[in-house]
């Protein structure tokens, strides 16, 4: 067993929080990173700002990989990641595993320059490519906000289809890259075992919940309206360009790296709905 701890970084968040409580459950030290130093089971909190270069010392120190989730909503994350990088490896850490999205190649916008940066500066590493996210209609999220309080969900992503993965099998991938014998060293596109329209995913819910769900189709337009007034206008770009790719087929896809890393088949999206959403019957 590995003595050295892995950092998580954005261990509160939705793929940190449970890659932090699967190392913990396989017998591994962890040290959690949040702002606030959140306490969580079997963990040492340590506080983490990426905007905070005086939080990077103490969260690094005794780790030896860290899994690394970007600031959120920064269209430029690269400018204060890789100094953080360059100091993680001159402080011990080997081994880094990115989280990026499948929407984002390497050399990219946003976390795509990561990507690119992160062979350069360290020997083991991975960057996982996730798909676009369960959780985002079961969780924190503006399309879980929206159909909690109106039951609709709005994009700009007419009939396109996406492979969505669940967290927790990012997580299990994410374990894997951290603690395997030998890091992938490659980037890593997950999906879930299907791929669903967004009016597929108001059928699911809508059966799963027995409440309606509706999936309401918007212009490219109307997306960056609504997107406007909750976050920077380079982001809202990004965002509704990747509703955009949607609609044209850029999510269509299906890959075998959940199970080819973990030796289980990813979840389904009705799973995951019938897991996280039965309290909503």
């Amino acid at each position: 067993m590995n003595a050295a701890a892995t950092l998580v970084i954005g261990a509160t968040g939705t793929t940190g929080s449970r890659t932090a409580a699967q190392l913990v459950a396989a017998g591994h030290r962890v040290k959690a990173a949040s702002r606030r130093a959140t306490p969580l089971p079997g963990a040492q909190p340590v506080r983490f700002d990426w905007y905070d270069p005086a939080t990077f010392a103490d969260a690094v120190s005794g780790a030896d990989r860290v899994y690394l989730v970007p600031p959120v909503g920064d269209p430029d994350p690269a400018a204060v990641m890789v100094p953080f990088l360059r100091q993680a490896r001159e402080a011990g850490v080997r081994r880094a595993v990115l989280l990026s999205s499948s929407a984002v190649p390497e050399g990219g916008p946003a976390v795509g320059v990561v990507h690119r940066a992160l062979p350069g500066l360290f020997d083991q590493w991975a960057v996982l490519r996730p798909s676009w996210f369960m959780q985002n209609f079961t969780g924190a999220h503006l399309h879980a906000d929206s159909i909690r309080g109106d039951g609709v969900i709005l994009t700009a992503a007419g009939s396109g289809r996406v492979g969505f993965v669940d967290a927790d099998d990012i997580a299990a991938v994410a374990v894997h890259a951290l603690t395997g014998d030998r890091a992938p060293d490659t980037d890593l596109v997950l999906t879930g075992p299907e791929t669903l329209s967004h009016d597929d995913v108001a059928v699911i819910l809508t059966e799963v919940t027995g409440r309606p769900v509706l999936h309401r189709h918007l212009s490219h337009e109307d997306m960056r309206e609504r997107l406007a007034a909750m976050m920077s206008p380079k982001f809202v770009a990004l965002l509704a360009g990747m509703d955009r790719a949607i609609a044209e087929g850029a999510e269509d896809r299906i890959t075998d790296t959940v199970e080819r890393l973990t030796g289980r088949p990813p979840h389904s999206f009705r799973e995951v709905a019938r897991r996280e959403l039965t309290d909503a019957r």
